[in-house]
């Protein structure tokens, strides 16, 4: 180990005794001096201490999970509302087997219940055309779908939104279809009423609170010779088939002979705007 330089002592008399800092002299033996304790001695050792109960509390707490995740992705959360949804609409079909269960047993017991009954049975002729009702029978069904292209392979003068299915582009096959003379239409996995509103959002639709992705599903019962040609003579549908052929967008139409579509168990409250004065 190399020595440190030393400064020589030429300025202390040659008889004074050396002295060193923090070293006080007593009857010519050197003793160690007194340090004061600083405050900041004190507070580490307890802060230190009270951090480590902290982490021992958290990790206790959590179960060794994270407290505070941020890895929460959109999709979760959207995928969750959507299994709600799906859940409660479930438990309103339920509630609604129960409700005819229990007026029919009444309707055998009671006078009133019976003229009861007569007004249900003629509000029933008109579930049908309401969606209301199970419905089957010769069907068509349209399927939508993204193009698997990428950006880089689009015309030079195109965009991201040619390569997606968007709401018009379901909404103009509905429309065809209804005015083609459709007794009834599902959409993906539920049933299509006069309440219904189909909405975009991003790449996804979303249909009376449940959320769909690609491809798009509308299946319509009715005559598919009739449903097919509305299809082809619709200005809407003809501009989304130009796309079909230009990036490769998906387009397909089939024939079911024999489809069967559930009643429409959802609720039929309308709900509006109304310009303030």
């Amino acid at each position: 180990m190399a020595d440190s330089p030393r400064t020589p002592a030429t300025d202390a008399p040659h008889d004074a005794p050396n002295e060193a800092p923090g070293v006080e002299q007593n009857e010519g033996v050197r003793m160690p001096s007194r340090r004061r304790v600083k405050p900041w001695q004190v507070a580490v050792p307890i802060v230190t201490l009270v951090a480590g109960l902290m982490f021992a509390v958290s990790s206790r707490a959590a179960h060794g999970t994270d407290l505070r995740s941020g890895n929460t992705q959109l999709s979760d959360v959207v995928a969750g509302a959507d299994r709600r949804v799906k859940e409660k609409q479930q438990s309103v079909a339920s509630l609604r087997r129960q409700v005819e269960q229990a007026q029919s047993a009444a309707v055998k017991k009671d006078g009133p219940a019976a003229q009861a009954s007569k007004i249900n049975a003629q509000a029933s002729k008109e579930e049908d055309p309401a969606g209301l009702a199970p419905l089957t029978g010769q069907a068509i069904t349209v399927t939508l779908d993204d193009s698997k292209k990428s950006v880089d392979q689009l015309p030079e003068d195109g965009t991201p939104d040619w390569l997606v299915v968007h709401q018009q582009d379901v909404q103009a096959v509905v429309n065809a279809l209804w005015r083609a003379g459709a007794r009834g239409m599902m959409l993906m996995d539920q049933r299509v009423v006069s309440t219904s509103a189909v909405r975009c959002v991003g790449n996804t639709l979303i249909l009376q609170g449940r959320v769909y992705s690609p491809p798009f599903t509308i299946k319509a019962i009715g005559d598919p010779v009739k449903l097919k040609a509305a299809l082809d003579d619709d200005e809407a549908v003809k501009i989304y088939k130009q796309y079909v052929d230009l990036v490769g967008l998906g387009y397909d139409v089939k024939t079911e002979q024999n489809a069967s579509f559930p009643a429409f168990t959802g609720s039929l409250s309308l709900k509006y705007a109304r310009a303030q004065r």
